[in-house]
């Protein structure tokens, strides 16, 4: 039941990311929980590899260097998903801000 919990809260910050920002653009609410899906296993399987690869850069830039992976990331999710647009890599990483500070103040709130 937790899981499938955290799967609508997650879809609804992306739906909710994608409407505050107009550089991103969903078609509907499903397709926001398909992205958030995406993003799950993006972040589970690719972004650690991609992590320790970039390792060097990620310290001489004091971590700032993961906000460049995480705007990849969402750049990826977007050419699998189809109604889920992405303009540029701004967008991107500006969607990945905007997302976590909607997942962090929807989690403290069902806790």
């Amino acid at each position: 039941m937790r899981l499938v919990l955290n799967l609508l809260i997650n879809g609804f910050a992306v739906f909710v990311a994608a409407r505050l920002l107009p550089g991103v653009i969903i078609d509907s609410f499903f397709t926001a929980v398909l992205v958030s899906v995406g993003l799950g296993i993006v972040n589970i399987f690719i972004k650690p590899i991609v992590l320790l690869m970039t390792l060097p850069i990620n310290i001489v830039t004091l971590g700032l260097f993961t906000f460049i992976i995480n705007g990849l990331m969402v750049i990826l999710v977007s050419t699998f998903i189809p109604g889920f647009v992405v303009q540029n890599f701004g967008w991107a990483m500006l969607f990945s801000l905007v997302l976590w500070a909607v997942n962090f103040v929807f989690n403290s709130l069902t806790k």
